[in-house]
């Protein structure tokens, strides 16, 4: 990694690296955003505010009557001079709803402005808030936080204010976003910049009359819903992605391998049989008895054969049109590996089988993890697992690569998709007639079954949590999913993960400027949503797919996790309507929050979806947008608990959520 720091870091900073002009009274321009198609109302960087409706155009084939349409010319460029390529950004027909909201405030006070914050996301719904979203189609305001990035070099003019909806927003539904009553770091009221301020009294002229015309329809919604004109700062509308433009190209590859399999298994290979497994230094790996390695072959959606780095393959006639769906282009192979238990090997009565999700770019051998077997011993199943394609230890390179240069980014996309679709053809082997337990390495030595493969539930922990929830977004075949500490929306979660810390070290060279980095965070998430959960949580539990069945989730999260926030996890049961157990923790552990805001009551038992904070005792998480650092990292507490375990074999086995904390917080042992 330091190699490539070095080479990332070789040339000399892009002119997006440059500090304008500090004036607290207004908003003022740089030479960053003078490319034609820019938005005058912001003009600290092209594509702010974002994300907004002025970097659209009129469609009336897309979902939306939208098409995103960023200039290509006011790409953030890195540090050896290469500007993104926005040319799949644009097949989009709206902005993520998972949008993180960017603006320039020049000089803005965020204690004195009494921005809105996580701790009480009740307040950013009263009357006189200073940040407003309204859904226009719907007149509803939506909760948010917000915050002025702090992971900057000091200067203020490169520091954005970021605004975070505390909910998934409504696919397709138009938004107005107001800000008003701002104050400045001398204590001044903020003004409206030169161009808002014209639009505002009606003196816009030719180019800027044609932008106030398009505000017209968000002013009005904000007027109608109280937020006055004259209180204006900056305001802009913006239009969410519709489902098919997110979801389209995974549930058509989904069902177009699945409808070629039918009831059949793919073809596979067992390659490795392993007795009585141990460790690296040859000690037994307690409660294993048997690991069976091998491949399948999954049709395969990508170019080339469909290694890190390759992109959908298209049809030539069709690949330039915005909506295209991929085609075909022979198969892959995916590995596997299960892991049978002593119990399951010796038990009465076949195993149950689980399909397992590995953590962050590792690999299908978490699962060799002690938890993972005690798990299994506890529960009588069997666990298997696959890579995540897209994120596994085999795309280290080329996320490294897409860290230098996010022209990169959609070949990302583009595999995290076909990943998934590799995990539901396992899911495919496992309950086949002719699949994996049909094997003899699946047999006991009376030549009974070791596991029932009538029936799959689906583990994961981390990333396989993250990507778990896709998972069951997409999934025909798994009804209960428990994803272990959760979150989801990357462009969110990784400035607040230490996991981040790593790659920062590249990306930060390649796009010097703070300001960039934080665009670039908010816009890969409109692409990211295609292959995460956040694209694909609000279709889980209800309202799903087309083809798809509606889950049950069991969702654990680590209080104070240092990897995966806690804030992500909350905004993921939101979407889901998913109820919170309580009490969240002990009082005074979350200090003025109101743990759980928004979610109902979990009681119990139940035989729906839920969501269990375990507290080990580190400390909170901050409050900024940065990492926790202090006492220990509670990440891998909630899936080596005994109590944790028991919830979590009960629920996927029995169909029933149960109260291990005796109707008391839950309180995890510390793994170290």
């Amino acid at each position: 990694m330091v190699s490539a720091v070095a080479a990332i870091g070789a040339s000399s900073p892009p002119a997006s690296a440059t500090t304008p002009p500090d004036d607290s009274s207004g908003i003022v321009a740089t030479a960053d955003a003078t490319a034609e198609g820019c938005d005058p109302i912001d003009p600290r960087l092209c594509y702010l505010p974002f994300p907004s409706n002025h970097y659209t155009a009129d469609d009336p084939a897309s979902a939306t009557g939208r098409r995103v349409a960023f200039p290509s010319e006011g790409a953030p460029v890195n540090a050896a001079g290469v500007q993104i390529d926005v040319t799949e950004w644009n097949r989009n027909d709206g902005f993520s709803p998972n949008s993180t909201l960017l603006t320039h405030v020049p000089g803005l006070d965020a204690e004195a402005s009494a921005l809105p914050s996580w701790t009480d996301l009740g307040g950013s719904l009263d009357a006189d808030a200073p940040v407003v979203i309204i859904d226009v189609d719907s007149g509803e305001r939506v909760p948010l936080w917000a915050e002025l990035d702090t992971r900057g070099d000091g200067l203020p003019d490169d520091q954005l204010l970021v605004i975070h909806p505390a909910v998934v927003l409504t696919e397709g539904h138009t938004y107005a976003v107001a800000l008003r009553d701002l104050v400045a770091t001398d204590g001044s009221p903020i003004a409206a910049g030169e161009a808002f301020s014209a639009i505002l009294d009606g003196t816009a002229d030719g180019s800027l009359a044609d932008r106030a015309a398009e505000l017209a329809p968000a002013l009005d919604a904000l007027e109608a819903a109280g937020v006055a004109r004259e209180s204006l700062v900056l305001a802009w509308d913006f239009t969410v992605a519709s489902t098919t433009n997110t979801t389209g190209r995974m549930v058509h590859i989904r069902d177009a391998t699945l409808a070629e399999l039918g009831d059949a298994a793919p073809e596979f290979t067992v390659s490795e049989v392993i007795d009585d497994p141990t460790h690296d230094d040859g000690t037994p790996r307690e409660g294993l008895a048997r690991t069976v390695i091998g491949t399948y072959n999954v049709t395969n959606w990508l170019t080339g054969d469909g290694a890190p780095g390759e992109r959908f393959h298209y049809d030539a006639d069709t690949a330039a049109e915005p909506d295209a769906l991929p085609a075909a282009n022979g198969t892959l192979t995916a590995t596997f590996q299960c892991n049978i238990p002593e119990g399951a090997m010796t038990g009465a009565d076949p195993a149950h089988l689980v399909q397992y999700g590995h953590g962050l770019l590792g690999t299908e051998g978490e699962i060799n993890a002690g938890n993972q077997i005690r798990l299994a011993n506890a529960g009588n199943s069997v666990i298997c697992a696959t890579r995540w394609a897209g994120m596994s230890t085999d795309d280290i390179g080329n996320a490294i690569e897409t860290l230098g240069d996010f022209s990169n980014f959609p070949s990302m996309a583009d595999r995290l998709q076909q990943g998934v679709l590799n995990q539901l053809v396992l899911t495919r082997l496992l309950l086949a007639d002719d699949g994996l337990t049909a094997d003899p390495s699946f047999q006991r030595a009376d030549g009974t079954p070791i596991a029932d493969a009538s029936v799959v539930a689906y583990n994961g922990n981390s990333q396989g949590a993250i990507m778990g929830l896709m998972l069951a977004g997409v999934s025909t075949d798994i009804d209960r999913f428990v994803v272990g500490v959760a979150g989801m929306n990357y462009g969110l979660l990784l400035p607040r993960s230490v996991d981040f810390h790593d790659y920062e070290a590249i990306f930060v060279p390649a796009y010097p400027n703070v300001a960039d980095r934080a665009l670039i965070l908010a816009m890969v998430q409109m692409l990211w949503d295609r292959g995460e959960g956040a694209g694909y949580v609000s279709h889980v539990t209800a309202d799903p797919l087309p083809g798809t069945p509606a889950k049950d989730v069991l969702m654990h999260v680590a209080f104070g996790d240092w990897q995966v926030s806690e804030l992500t996890a909350f905004i993921a049961a939101r979407a889901m309507a998913m109820p919170v157990h309580r009490p969240v923790t002990e009082p005074g552990r979350s200090g003025e929050v109101e743990p759980g805001w928004g979610l109902e009551t979990l009681e119990y038992p139940s035989n729906g979806s839920g969501l269990v904070v375990w507290d080990s005792g580190s400390d909170p998480i901050p409050l900024a947008d940065v990492a926790p650092s202090t006492t220990r990292d509670p990440h891998e507490d909630p899936r080596a608990d005994p109590d944790a375990q028991l919830q979590i074999n009960t629920f996927l086995f029995d169909g029933e959520l149960i109260d291990v904390c005796a109707a008391a917080p839950c309180l995890a042992d510390p793994t170290d």
